[in-house]
């Protein structure tokens, strides 16, 4: 009986640089693992955007409908994630490269519409009202992200996979903006700063534009996966492979 194929893996543990390996039955274990995740991350994803519109909608808040449409893109990338890691796509680096460059392209779509609402706001003096759901919202979305995008994450560093590690840092992005979303939303609350709302709503669209630069360019993770097996070479530039 042949051994079962290996997909070696360069790793970076100071100047040494030692090779680990890992096997292709594992390979697709891990790959199996992120589309579960990424199917987890739809339903939640799926349920935040509609609550995040309803309630932007509902109390005027720019930064909420911005939350809401960030949802709905993550929500899309979860999509990729789960076509990546479907069939014959599981091994192929050409999957790989498309969805990578997929998840990044979601980051932009959200930036021009909630850039141009926020100044609309700024400069209008719009105030939005306060909403008790989207605070709720906010709080639930610190919470369950981060468990997402760790996950996410790990495996990503072990499979080599850009596109996968570029859909944990949306997952990390949502938990950072449901932060900033809580602190506007409680400041208007509180003591009426409603302009923290499109402020915030520009922080989203700041934060996004860098992620998806960074996505689509791969950064975050050595990847060059074949169906032969993985190479990082020199590639790696960053703690992806530490």
């Amino acid at each position: 009986m042949s051994a079962p194929a290996e997909m070696p893996i360069v790793t970076v543990a100071g100047p040494a640089r030692p090779v680990t390996t890992i096997t292709t039955e594992h390979y697709r274990r891990l790959a199996a693992r992120v589309k579960l995740l990424s199917w987890l991350s739809l339903g939640v994803m799926s349920v935040e955007g509609i609550v995040a519109l309803v309630a932007g909608i509902m109390a005027g808040s720019i930064a909420l409908v911005g939350f809401g449409l960030d949802s709905a893109i993550e929500g899309f990338a979860s999509v990729i994630i789960i076509w990546r890691f479907t069939g014959s796509r599981v091994m192929s680096q050409t999957a790989e490269q498309r969805a990578q460059k997929l998840v990044a392209i979601q980051f932009f779509i959200l930036a021009p519409y909630v850039v141009v609402e926020s100044l609309r706001a700024l400069a209008g003096g719009e105030h939005a009202e306060v909403s008790a759901l989207g605070m709720a919202l906010a709080a639930f979305s610190m919470v369950t992200m981060p468990l997402l995008g760790i996950a996410k994450q790990r495996i990503a560093e072990q499979i080599g996979s850009a596109a996968t590690k570029g859909e944990g840092r949306q997952n990390m992005l949502c938990a950072y903006l449901a932060a900033a979303l809580l602190i506007g939303l409680a400041g208007n609350a509180i003591v009426g700063a409603w302009w923290l709302d499109p402020v915030v709503g520009l922080l989203i669209a700041g934060v996004a534009v860098k992620e998806g630069v960074e996505a689509w360019r791969g950064e975050g993770c050595c990847v060059g996966s074949t169906l032969d097996g993985y190479v990082a070479g020199d590639t790696c530039a960053d703690d992806c492979c530490r």
